[in-house]
């Protein structure tokens, strides 16, 4: 009588297995950035446009006009962006090197001043721990990198278009495809409120900050304030240390042209607008249940920045986000929701919730 062996594979095997995967995906994702990129972009945009859809669709306006009306309001979008910022990164971009040597000059002056006192300053010690010159550069090359993602549009457009279009039939594929699909309609209602909740309010305080910092640049006078309102807006979307990395820009460039004061004032006015914003408005708005660990932010931050850029890091929060939220819509994966939170307060929320 032949003995049957177990083909089980011992843990250790299978934790080895497990990681080698996961680093043969990441390497893949990294490898096709440039494809990634504008898919995850679309997605994005598909998420924030897919609540007017169902308004439209409720309001009986045929699937197809909706779309229509959706894509000419991007359009409309996408041209005033590259009209009023694009020729502001240009500008900035080609004005690079002089800001940079500017900064130097800066960097200079304060080494001898350093000096002066008695502390002693060495031009590698300067070069290693503060030069800000990299961080202009730094700027220059997040500027450019989203600058190229508009080389993309048509693609990303086509992409929305797609993705708007399964989502107009989603709900009746899963009616027809499910024996009982009440449960898993239910699941991906809770699911699409919250992401959408979450997305309306993060991009309407995220569009107040950045209006707020164009209205104080211009005050100032600090150059291409404009083109720092949007990089504000978009870095709004990251928390704790978005607002952190959109200031940098614009605080070195009101250095460059006006000197202290300016330098303070307008680090000072990104403090005031954050601090407001984000310490006082958006958790009133959104809730405590709503927030990401500063643990988990950071990282998602450090790895889909290393995975595909500038963009990645954009994208990091949100994608997130919407991941922590699909985890929370499931009995089996809630307790990772909660993980991937702020405190264990959550816990309770969501055992009320789901009972």
């Amino acid at each position: 009588m032949e003995v049957q062996q177990s083909r089980e594979f011992p843990q250790a095997a299978v934790i080895v297995m497990t990681a080698a995967c996961f680093v043969i995906i990441i390497a893949g994702m990294k490898a096709a950035a440039d494809i990634l990129i504008p898919f995850f972009l679309a997605v994005f945009i598909a998420i924030i446009f897919t609540p007017p859809l169902f308004w439209m669709q409720r309001k009986k306006v045929p699937t197809f006009i909706a779309i229509i009306l959706i894509i000419a309001f991007m359009v409309a979008i996408g041209y005033l962006l590259a009209r009023f910022v694009g020729g502001s990164i240009n500008d900035f971009t080609n004005a690079l090197p002089e800001y940079r040597k500017m900064l130097i000059a800066k960097s200079a002056s304060l080494q001898n001043w350093l000096n002066r006192l008695g502390i002693e300053v060495t031009d590698k010690m300067l070069q290693t721990h503060l030069n800000p010159g990299v961080a202009m550069q730094m700027a220059g090359k997040t500027l450019t990198a989203l600058g190229s993602v508009l080389t993309n549009a048509l693609l990303i457009l086509l992409t929305v278009i797609f993705i708007l279009l399964e989502a107009a039939g989603f709900p009746d594929k899963i009616r027809a495809a499910l024996k009982a699909p009440e449960k898993s309609l239910s699941n991906f209602g809770q699911f699409t409120e919250s992401v959408n909740r979450y997305l309306a309010l993060k991009s309407f305080l995220s569009l107040l900050t950045g209006t707020l910092v164009w209205l104080w640049l211009t005050v100032l006078g600090v150059d291409y304030a404009l083109l720092w309102g949007l990089v504000a807006f978009l870095f709004n979307y990251i928390p704790n240390i978005g607002s952190i990395i959109a200031a940098v820009p614009a605080v070195l460039l009101a250095l460059v042209q006006f000197g202290l004061l300016h330098t303070v004032l307008t680090a000072a006015g990104y403090l005031a607008i954050n601090t407001a914003i984000g310490n006082l408005i958006e958790p009133r708005m959104m809730g405590g249940r709503l927030g990401l660990s500063t643990l988990v932010v950071f990282l998602s931050l450090v790895f889909w920045g290393w995975v595909l850029g500038p963009v990645g890091m954009l994208l990091s929060v949100p994608l997130t986000m919407i991941l922590k939220i699909a985890l929370a819509s499931n009995d089996e994966t809630r307790w990772l929701s909660i993980m991937l939170g702020k405190d264990a307060t959550e816990a309770t929320y969501m055992n009320e919730r789901n009972p």
